[in-house]
Parts: structure tokens; C-alpha cells; sequence
């Protein structure tokens, strides 16, 4: 898994970025139509997900678990696909397509960090991202009723959160990969 992430660092970097700028302009525009929530939470979603899947289908012959990152990214589209499909939904529906995706995207996040930390890389951003993913998943759902306004800052400041710890991740990982590589360059070699 830490191999997979390391070479599918841009993947995380690229999800933390448009979490980042999804987060922003949600939180500068606190007036948003509903219509336009959609679109941005579409937009969001596919770039993340369209990323999950090429990096996994691309590095699907690195490990076994290449399926984490390509359901995470399935789950991703889907979910930007139906805003996509019924932009028109009411705000009740549009609470639970981002409260289910944000419960499932956490939970595959959770198994990524445990995978990880079984291999001895303890990635606190990955375990922070799932846990608020699933925290912030079951809010949603359980408070489909607040306030459209409400709505808006709680998307938009999740979404900066996440995606800057993301983003963090991405550069780490990375990092970790550089380090392996410079590592594999710098062992001596056994005759």
C-alpha cells in the first residue's frame, strides 16, 4: 500500500487540491444557489474520483490492493455523477449523496491507514482525513434538516480540511517515494 501511495502521490495531492479549492469557493460564495452547490460538489467529486481510478488502474500491478484506491474513486464518480444527472435535487437528497459519500470515502481511507500501519508507516493525515470523512458523513445524514447556509460553511470548511491534509499527504508520499528510490540507488550491491 505505502508503494501504491507513493507512486500514486499525485492522486492525494490532486484530491487535496480541488477538496481545497471546493472548501474555498463554497466558503467565499456563502450565498450559493443550490444549483451551483451541485456543480461545485460534482466537480469535486469526479476530479477526485477520475484521479483515484487512474492512479489505481495504473499502479494496479504494484500490490493486491490496488482495489482500495480504484472503489474509493468508483464511489467518487458515482457520486458526482448523480449530481450531475439530477442537478435539480432537493437539498434533502443532495445531504445524503454527500453524507453516504463521505462515510464510504472515510471508511476506505481507515483501511488505507491500517494497511499502512501494518506496514510500520504511521500516516496521521490518513487516519484524521477517514475519521472526520466518517464523522462528518454521519452528521450529515443525521441533521439533514440544517440550514442551507449551515450546509455551505460545513461542506466548504470539510472540504478545506480535508484537502489540505490531503494535499500534505500527497507530498509526502511523495517524499517517501524519493527516499526509497534514492535508497535502492545507494545500497550496495551483493556479489
Amino acid at each position: 500500500m505505502d508503494e501504491l501511495l507513493g507512486r500514486a502521490w499525485w492522486m492525494l495531492a490532486l484530491r487535496g487540491a480541488a477538496g481545497i479549492i471546493f472548501g474555498l469557493l463554497a466558503l467565499s460564495w456563502p450565498g450559493l444557489t443550490l444549483l451551483v452547490l451541485v456543480a461545485m460538489f460534482a466537480a469535486y467529486a469526479l476530479i477526485g474520483g477520475v484521479a483515484a481510478v487512474s492512479a489505481a488502474i495504473r499502479h494496479r500491478s504494484i500490490r493486491a490492493d490496488w482495489w482500495v484506491p480504484l472503489l474509493f474513486g468508483l464511489c467518487m464518480i458515482a457520486s458526482g455523477l448523480i449530481a450531475v444527472a439530477a442537478p435539480g435535487v432537493t437539498a434533502l437528497v443532495l445531504i445524503t449523496v454527500m453524507g453516504a459519500n463521505a462515510i464510504v470515502t472515510g471508511v476506505l481511507d481507515l483501511i488505507a491507514w491500517f494497511r499502512l500501519r501494518r506496514r510500520g508507516r504511521t500516516q496521521w493525515p490518513l487516519l484524521f482525513v477517514g475519521s472526520l470523512s466518517v464523522l462528518f458523513g454521519m452528521f450529515v445524514l443525521a441533521v439533514p434538516g440544517a440550514g442551507a447556509l449551515a450546509l455551505v460553511w460545513m461542506i466548504g470548511t470539510y472540504a478545506m480540511v480535508t484537502g489540505a491534509l490531503l494535499l500534505f499527504l500527497g507530498i509526502g508520499a511523495r517524499n517517501w517515494r524519493s527516499t526509497v528510490l534514492r535508497d535502492k540507488q545507494n545500497a550496495p550491491l551483493h556479489s
